[in-house]
């Protein structure tokens, strides 16, 4: 490593204070400043993460086959570790049929899986000793993510607005503006995730801050707050979480359509039917 000589000194105090230091003072002096500035050359290769300005997102729009506000189903969905990759030459799966009746877990099993996030961020909501509609909020709190990732807790909570409480669809509408606030009560921060999808200088809009106000002044304030927090937390791609754990909860506080989801003719019976047949062309 080289010893920027003058840029030693000067960190001494200049030619005068280092004149009058002993030889062992100088060799340690050296010691301290080559460590530093090995410290400071991994830090710069390993962390210091410069993230896009919100003018730089805009800029790679027209770089992309493919818009980020689209749904899952609608899109081919790669396994990879970035955000912006160009999708050319990926097709989309081939979906298995739905049953003539289908229940949330028919959507879980053949439209939404592997869910490994919902599931996740379901199991941390139990094992934190949330309610059973809390619980059930973060099973579904990105269902909408399916149909489309736009506005997807606006989305979400319509979807199940007819088969849930009021307060498990106000959490999971609620938690998408919650997610860009922090509250530090319950140790929930700032994603560092968002620094890089919505630009490091990113201010969420007027009706996103509406939102946020309406709802941190509102009785269920805590229920859509402890979504964001088991919402945060919920990627570990080692955790295996099943479904099976929450066929009770969802029996007790999903009211199923006899019909089957789609079929029940609802206001949200056409977003379901969406999201099995995402190939209809019209």
């Amino acid at each position: 490593m080289d010893v920027d000589r003058d840029a030693l000194i000067q960190t001494l105090g200049g030619e005068a204070a280092v004149a009058k230091m002993d030889h062992e003072a100088r060799a340690d002096a050296i010691e301290d400043f080559m460590s530093d500035k090995l410290d400071a050359e991994i830090l710069a290769r390993k962390g210091n993460k410069t993230y896009p300005t919100v003018a730089e997102l805009e800029e790679r729009i027209g770089t992309r086959d493919y818009r980020r506000g689209v749904g899952k189903l609608f899109r081919a969905t790669p396994e990879r570790i970035g955000f912006d990759e160009l999708l050319s030459g990926v097709k989309v799966d081939r979906l298995p049929p739905m049953p003539a009746k289908p229940t949330l877990f028919d959507f879980f099993e053949l439209r939404f899986k592997p869910a490994g996030h919902l599931l996740q961020s379901a199991a941390l909501a139990k094992r934190n000793g949330a309610s059973e509609e809390v619980i059930l909020a973060c099973l579904l709190h990105d269902i909408g993510n399916s149909l489309i990732k736009a506005d997807h807790g606006y989305w979400g909570a319509q979807l199940i607005e007819p088969y849930v409480s009021e307060k498990v669809s106000f959490a999971v509408r609620y938690h998408q503006a919650l997610r860009f606030f922090a509250d530090p009560s319950v140790g929930y921060e700032y994603p560092k995730r968002y620094f890089e999808l919505f630009g490091v200088d990113y201010v969420p809009p007027p009706y996103i801050q509406a939102a946020y106000e309406h709802a941190r002044n509102h009785k269920w304030y805590m229920e859509a707050r402890l979504v964001t927090l088991n919402d945060l937390y919920a990627f570990d791609p080692n955790a295996e979480v099943s479904l099976d754990e929450f066929r009770d909860i969802v029996g007790r506080h999903f009211e199923q359509p006899e019909e089957g989801l789609g079929f029940d003719n609802t206001p949200v019976s056409h977003m379901w039917r969406a999201m099995m047949n995402p190939d209809n062309p019209l």
